[in-house]
């Protein structure tokens, strides 16, 4: 069922003439260490591959990641099947960045992001504080947000093994 809303959304986005479609996710799990930088364990890596399977028929035209492994492994395999170089953006300047996705233009876009930053970057997209931050062992959230001549919606589903907290 959850398959069938991001490819309803999708069609409907098309459809409408949507200038941009936004699809947020959190990074998928990783492993915990004293490392500044982590990587993912085995069921992050597996995450990261569902949510191939889940966007696979999506035409993905642009990957973005904050600077962290993370975040990076999350979309690796999806920028791999699109043959996309995933670009970085900087967490911490978020309204610059919704500024760029709006001259996007009739695109979408994939941004791989933290649990405090994937939220807020929603809320900014939809002009309302909808989301709260997520919880730190909350990995399943993915937000698809259609931005069309200064109207926005959003889709939330969960994806892949349910997170448990």
């Amino acid at each position: 069922m959850k398959y069938l809303i991001v490819a309803l959304l999708m069609l409907g986005s098309t459809v409408c003439g949507a200038q941009t479609t936004v699809i947020l996710v959190r990074h998928a799990e990783k492993i915990q260490d004293d490392s500044k930088d982590p990587g993912l364990t085995k069921e992050g890596a597996a995450r990261a591959q569902e949510l191939l399977r889940v966007l696979e028929n999506a035409e993905i035209d642009e990957i973005y990641t904050t600077p962290f492994s993370r975040t990076r492994l999350t979309v690796e395999p999806l920028a791999k099947r699109f043959d996309l170089e995933v670009q970085e953006y900087n967490p911490f300047d978020l309204p610059t960045i919704v500024e760029k996705i709006k001259l996007a233009g009739k695109k979408t876009l994939v941004f791989s992001g933290h649990s405090n930053t994937t939220p807020i970057l929603a809320n900014l997209l939809l002009g309302n504080e909808k989301f709260k931050p997520l919880n730190e062992k909350d990995y399943d959230n993915l937000y698809i947000i259609t931005l069309n001549q200064g109207n926005s919606s959003v889709v939330q589903i969960a994806y892949g093994v349910p997170s448990v907290f």
